[in-house]
């Protein structure tokens, strides 16, 4: 997947320069869940410290506050005479999973991993790079294994509840404001007191607004979030023109409230970021809200765990229900989106421009022109992609755990019990080959059996088109005309591949033309993976359900499953051996196994016999299965006695989940 070489620029061949040899990892004292480690060591995974730390601290976009606003908050605190902690203090980025770093030359602020300086508009923010959700760290008797493109603990939406609230401190105490501003200003950023607080008070309002409409009955805790449910908001909420939602709000608010909902954000058809915010946040005080937010959003209550990164280059789709196809301009639009939901600035909007076109077809000299202008750094992404492409899964870490097993019979019976009961879904592959491609077997609900909320809720919401409506967009099954409200599935294709159409308009006109014909040539033609039919078995795509397959979840290769629980999409099984239990025991088995119902989620020790983290014995976040969006039901392969593809297969013994697992650990 190696670029041409003369598309390459100075930057892709001169990219790597921070070369800490302990990849700037940092140690934490105190724990919330007793979690006590006195080093950190790296696995194998064909990185070097200056690969690793050039994917922690390259920026892709994402501007969740003014950066001299993250460095100078403080803690939420009941005593607002007197200074708190820094917000950013490793041990409160550590309460909410963040992996904590001392300064290095690519962090001289000592971010964590992930969190990064990131510039938009002559204008720097704190923002998130894909590290911050894939970067994984395992415990074990003292040891603290960091694991590149692991999937990520982070309880991100506790750590945005106490960002707004310290915020909140910020706009509503004078005591918190006076010491802020006093540091904010130190910084060099802002030129006066007023700038400072006029901007607490529009980022306040963003945080609020966002958690207004991302609010999900059912708590994500670690290691989960729903982030296609707040990418597909943030979509939503910025293709809404003023023409549009004054026509939806008055079909819940009277005359009055409308007017006052809309009032000060102007008269064009038009919303700025900031005035979508405030009517949103002005509506957030009527007895409508809940109601508008069904009208308007989808439900962001579908939290799953964040996948882990190895081989995703490889694959031939990706997403847990298969949504995003690698081929082409694929993983720049993938990653486009995800980049929308962690706070890239979107100046999305209706415009009108001369063209002699319309005027030579009969529309006339000015016709309708969408603008996509965005902080989205498609360069950066396109190099992340191709930085991934070298990535390897960790292996079983001998070193720190010691050997799974030396007894030969018991691995060569793992095997072939995988061969019977995994690898028609879940490809044996070679981890470090150059030539090495993923075949996702996609399986339909029905079959697989496991939580439907996720892959639900990515067919059946529609949304307005706002900005987009009468516009086109490619489909397995041809083009779709885009009406008053469309599938969300093709509102986001729409929008990130729109977004990667866009030139970036934080650059001069020669240098933003070069830069996007460079990434566009090398993403497309440098793209190894071609477009390919899904694998398995799922409900097929028609011209009235042209989303339909999303109606399944993916199986891939189980190299470095080790390392990635929880498990199941939704992360409701907390080891390996778990999952080859059944969901729930049978009435009439009086000392038989069953997956848990209940169990703790926060912890980072790794449990190397049944293999996921320490589940019980501390006081973490409690797991629910029975609330919706959390259920363990589903792929219960080998857990009862069944035929397959006409062969017999038994439910596996207790010796042969041990057995089985001795095999998975060595993949």
């Amino acid at each position: 997947m190696a670029a041409p070489p003369l598309l390459l620029s100075l930057s892709d061949r001169q990219e790597k320069s921070d070369t800490d040899p302990g990849r700037g990892a940092a140690l934490v004292t105190q724990d919330i869940f007793g979690d006590s480690f006195t080093k950190v060591t790296y696995l194998e995974q064909n990185w070097k410290p200056e690969d690793s730390l050039w994917f922690y601290n390259t920026t892709q976009g994402s501007n969740l506050l003014p950066y001299d606003f993250f460095i100078a908050l403080e803690q939420p605190s009941a005593t607002p005479a007197v200074a708190a902690p820094p917000f950013r203090a490793n041990e409160n980025m550590n309460r909410f999973r963040y992996l904590p770093q001392r300064a290095t030359a690519s962090n001289p602020d000592g971010l964590p991993v992930g969190f990064v300086k990131d510039g938009y508009l002559k204008k720097d923010y704190i923002g998130l790079t894909c590290a911050a959700c894939h970067t994984a760290q395992i415990n074990y008797r003292g040891i603290a294994m960091r694991i590149d493109g692991g999937p990520g603990a982070a309880d991100m939406v506790g750590f945005l509840k106490a960002l707004t609230d310290s915020m909140r401190a910020v706009r509503d105490q004078p005591a918190v404001q006076q010491r802020f501003v006093k540091a904010v200003l130190a910084r060099g950023g802002y030129a006066t007191a007023d700038d400072v607080v006029k901007d607490v008070a529009v980022y306040t309002q963003r945080l609020v607004s966002y958690n207004i409409i991302n609010h999900s009955p059912t708590d994500y805790g670690y290691a989960r979030l729903d982030a296609f449910g707040r990418i597909y908001n943030r979509t939503l909420e910025h293709l809404l023109n003023r023409r549009q939602l004054d026509n939806v709000l008055q079909n819940f608010l009277s005359p009055a409230q409308v007017q006052a909902a809309m009032a000060g954000t102007g008269t064009g058809d038009t919303l700025t970021s900031t005035q979508r915010d405030t009517i949103i946040q002005q509506v957030a005080n009527t007895s409508a809200v809940e109601a508008l937010k069904k009208e308007l959003f989808i439900n962001a209550d579908a939290p799953v765990s964040y996948p882990f990164l190895w081989d995703i280059p490889q694959h031939d789709v990706v997403q847990w229900n298969g949504l995003g196809n690698n081929a082409g301009l694929g993983p720049l639009g993938r990653n486009a989106g995800e980049v929308i939901g962690v706070f890239g600035t979107l100046n999305w909007h209706e415009s009108t421009e001369y063209s002699l076109g319309s005027l030579l077809a009969g529309k006339g000299i000015v016709q309708k022109a969408i603008r996509f202008d965005s902080s989205v750094n498609v360069e950066n992404l396109r190099r992340i992609e191709n930085h991934l492409v070298s990535l390897q899964s960790p292996m079983w870490p001998v070193d720190v755990v010691g050997h799974a097993t030396s007894d030969q019979g018991r691995l060569l019976n793992g095997k072939r019990l995988f061969n019977s009961y995994c690898a028609s879904c879940h490809a044996n592959i070679d981890r470090d080959s150059p030539a090495r491609r993923i075949v996702a077997h996609m399986s339909g609900l029905d079959e697989v059996g496991t939580d439907p909320t996720m892959a639900n809720n990515s067919v059946k919401y529609q949304g307005y088109s706002g900005i987009l409506r009468n516009e086109y967009v490619g489909a397995n099954v041809g083009n779709i005309l885009l009406d008053k409200k469309a599938p969300i599935a093709a509102l986001l294709t729409k929008a990130t591949m729109s977004v990667l159409e866009t030139r970036d308009p934080d650059k001069s006109f020669v240098r933003r033309w070069a830069e996007w014909l460079r990434n566009m040539a090398i993403a497309f033609f440098g793209n190894e993976i071609k477009p390919s039919n899904k694998q398995g078995s799922y409900p097929i795509d028609t011209t009235i359900t042209p989303y339909a397959s999303l109606h399944a979840y993916k199986g891939r290769a189980l190299n470095g499953i080790w390392a990635t629980a929880p498990y199941l999409h939704n992360g409701s099984v907390p080891t390996l051996y778990d999952l080859l239990l059944p969901a729930a025991c049978a009435p009439a088995a009086k000392q038989g196994e069953c997956r848990p119902a209940n169990f703790m989620v926060g912890s980072r020790e790794f449990d190397p016999v049944k293999v996921g983290l320490r589940s019980e014995g501390y006081e973490g976040f409690r797991f629910d299965t029975t609330l919706p969006g959390n259920a363990n039901t589903g792929h219960e392969y080998g857990t009862a006695d069944t035929v397959q593809d006409g062969k017999p297969l038994p439910a596996l013994t207790e010796q042969e989940r041990l057995d089985l697992l001795e095999y998975l650990k060595r993949l």
